[in-house]
């Protein structure tokens, strides 16, 4: 029973994140995602009792799964510079892969943490924005304390603001609805341009900027995949395809 009732709350997330993203949060209704998920409205309130309280669960799957990303990459030894370098691929592959992230950024968008929500709108209560900076943020100082981004004073406030703003520039270029192939190429360019500002003349050749490995699955970070997805597996595990579907609704 227990069971049954974690794959309709999955589902529920699942569906949620699909019609905030593509519908945004204040068109998106109850009843759609509930219809979309297969269930009764008195199923979803069961869950969740307003649709602020499915929101927070959407955007606490995003965080969930951007950590565990970040994490993964670390645990696999990759230096702090190449850990960001595939964060950043993660990403770009994840806006077309996992509605959750994309919804995300969406409800922080529409609403945003006060005072920048609009009028009227509930603040959100994850900054999605604010947790990619700083995952970005946070990998590239540990890249310059071991030495790997070699920056000081105001030559490295204008490293980070470089390097957040090509970040968040990716989000940008997803919502576009540009195909996941070209937004590869794009972030792989981006890095070609930004080593050779942040390591040591030479060593930009150390570093992979095109993905190695990525997600041939949709994983739900609390254990269980999404609805249609394949086997449960390894985000960041064998080969990504630049031609896989998109589920995202773009």
């Amino acid at each position: 029973m227990q069971e049954r009732s974690e794959r309709t709350r999955r589902r529920l997330v699942y569906a949620g994140a699909e019609l905030f993203h593509r519908n945004g949060y204040a068109n998106a209704t109850l009843g759609e995602i509930a219809s979309a998920a297969g269930v009764t409205k008195g199923a979803l309130y069961f869950h969740f009792a307003s649709k602020d309280e499915l929101a927070e669960a959407v955007q606490q799957r995003g965080c969930a799964l951007l950590h565990d990303a970040v994490r993964a990459l670390r645990e696999s030894g990759a230096t702090p510079l190449q850990a960001l370098i595939d964060t950043t691929h993660w990403l770009a592959w994840t806006l077309h892969e996992d509605p959750a992230v994309a919804a995300s950024f969406r409800i922080t968008k529409e609403c945003g943490p006060a005072p920048r929500g609009p009028s009227g709108a509930r603040p959100a209560v994850v900054d999605f924005h604010g947790a990619w900076i700083s995952a970005v943020c946070t990998l590239l100082r540990m890249a310059r304390d071991t030495g790997e981004v070699a920056a000081a004073g105001r030559g490295w406030e204008s490293a980070e603001a470089l390097v957040v703003a090509a970040a968040c520039g990716i989000e940008v270029m997803s919502g576009t609805g540009m195909p996941y192939g070209e937004l590869q190429r794009k972030v792989t360019a981006l890095w070609a341009l930004l080593l050779p500002t942040l390591v040591a003349a030479g060593r930009g050749r150390e570093y992979r900027t095109q993905p190695a490995t990525a997600a041939d699955t949709a994983v739900d970070a609390d254990g269980g995949a999404w609805p249609g997805s394949r086997e449960p597996g390894d985000f960041l595990g064998d080969g990504m395809p630049g031609t896989h579907p998109v589920r995202s609704g773009r």
